[in-house]
């Protein structure tokens, strides 16, 4: 049982204001593996009023020392990299493997690449007879999720530290103790007091109260689209910067000359990983009409392929869903696919078997002829549900690919790269995988229409935590 019943704010681990433990749930059991505090107003103001003290010392703190504290976080991170991995796999139910190449591997990758960055960036610049600077936007709100939880507080966290400016972090309720193993690693790099601060409770209490605080100078959140649109309306009270990472429903788009077998296993692959719980998953499979039986088939091949169970088991290729509540809100979306017409390929709404007692387990799943207007082609399910939807030419498939509220992520398979790199360009979405093209930690990445504005990694990533200042000189 992993209890954490303080707070870390201004340096220190201090008591939560209110008594209230949240309890956080073993994905692969189901039991209670710990419990945190539900830090309410009272903690976020005492975490803000501290960033913002620590504020100008830090902003001015040369680039290269802020550098080396993210190196330092970076490798107090890799120190602990087992423990962070066993920690995530049972918050979130992605396999062990899995889970210290991703979850663990990426953060700490992160921070020292973030080290480089900042190390490099260009400050300043001479524009006639201008000297434009980039400065530090200021306090900074870190709310994140829990599918990738360190990964989403790296991505805002370290460019934050790097551009000067300080933080209040609050992780996500499900997945928190990989933030407090954060917490330690930065109070263990001798970070300054009050740069960065964690408070841990609800989004309804602690997030709104931390959005709505007027020491606060920036919002950065990933989540829903329905947390994303309340957070632009109380941030629009202080007109206060917003980066929103928000949801997706990409598209797969595989062209009548790509490598079928090729195209197909990479996007159930690219559909289910973390068990499908994760922004940019490849959810819609559109492939031509003419080979839409050989597409099926092999997809239901792919998906009867993935083994699921225990996420710390060596076997497992498909742990659980992170909560209850995802268990029952994937269930009802894959009946609503069988209600609304759409062929089961492959799965279903049934428990699978041979799975621990009190997981959220759900079998891996295939609809076919699925129609772009249904529901599952429609609305984000954050589960491993595919949907392949039949195209009868080129551009049916790009009108197919951008009919979503969503822009995040997509793909396009072809032999010729030129004219998958067309298909692409008319892809409204902030990032698309050519032929399977790699993951790229330096690419901006982001999205178009409800999947939120903003980018984050690499350079563009540092540069959302920075404001332009112009000093106009004479001669």
């Amino acid at each position: 049982m992993l209890l954490k019943d303080k707070l870390f704010i201004g340096g220190q681990w201090i008591a939560a204001s209110g008594r209230e433990l949240i309890d956080v749930h073993n994905a692969g059991n189901g039991e209670v593996m710990g419990r945190i505090p539900a830090g309410g107003e009272k903690d976020v103001d005492a975490a803000v009023r501290a960033a913002r003290a620590a504020f100008e010392t830090w902003a001015g703190t040369a680039a290269a020392a802020r550098a080396e504290f993210l190196q330092k976080i970076s490798d107090g991170l890799k120190a602990r990299a087992d423990e962070l991995a066993k920690t995530i796999a049972q918050e979130v139910g992605m396999p062990l493997k899995l889970a210290g190449r991703i979850q663990a591997g990426l953060p700490i990758a992160n921070f020292a690449n973030y080290a480089r960055l900042v190390r490099e960036f260009q400050w300043e610049q001479k524009v006639g007879n201008s000297l434009v600077v980039r400065e530090p936007v200021g306090v900074v709100a870190a709310i994140t999720p829990w599918n990738y939880p360190l990964h989403q507080i790296t991505l805002k966290l370290a460019p934050a530290l790097g551009a000067g400016c300080t933080v209040v972090l609050k992780p996500s309720e499900v997945a928190p103790f990989n933030a407090f193993i954060l917490a330690e690693v930065i109070e263990q790099a001798g970070l300054p007091k009050g740069v960065f601060n964690l408070v841990t409770g609800f989004g309804a209490s602690a997030g709104e109260a931390l959005v709505k605080h007027p020491g606060v100078d920036m919002i950065s959140f990933t989540g829903s689209t329905r947390a994303g649109k309340r957070i632009s309306e109380l941030a629009a009270q202080g007109v206060k910067r917003v980066a929103l990472e928000l949801g997706g429903k990409s598209a797969s788009v595989i062209l009548d000359d790509a490598d079928l077998p090729t195209a197909v296993k990479s996007t159930v692959n690219g559909c289910y990983l973390n068990s499908g719980q994760t922004c940019t998953a490849l959810t819609r499979m559109l492939v031509p009409a003419s080979k839409y039986d050989e597409a099926a088939k092999i997809a239901a091949e792919v998906a009867r392929g993935f083994t699921v169970g225990d996420p710390l088991g060596e076997s497992t290729k498909l742990g659980p869903l992170s909560s209850q509540a995802q268990l029952e809100r994937v269930r009802t979306y894959i009946k609503k696919g069988v209600a609304e017409g759409a062929e089961l390929v492959a799965g279903g709404a049934e428990p699978p078997e041979g799975v621990p007692q009190g997981g959220y387990y759900v079998r891996p799943t295939v609809f076919g002829r699925v129609k772009n207007s249904m529901t599952i082609a429609q609305e984000e399910i954050f589960g491993p549900v595919l949907a392949i939807i039949p195209y009868q030419d080129e551009e049916e498939a790009v009108r197919i690919a951008n009919d979503s509220v969503y822009g995040l992520a997509g793909a396009v398979w072809s032999k010729d790269e030129a004219r998958a790199q067309r298909v692409a360009r008319r892809m409204r979405a902030g990032q698309i995988d050519i032929n399977g093209g790699a993951f790229n930690m330096n690419a901006p990445f982001g999205g178009f229409k409800q999947s939120g504005h903003g980018r984050e990694a690499g350079v563009y990533g540092l540069e959302e935590f920075l404001e332009y200042k112009s000093l106009q000189l004479k001669g």
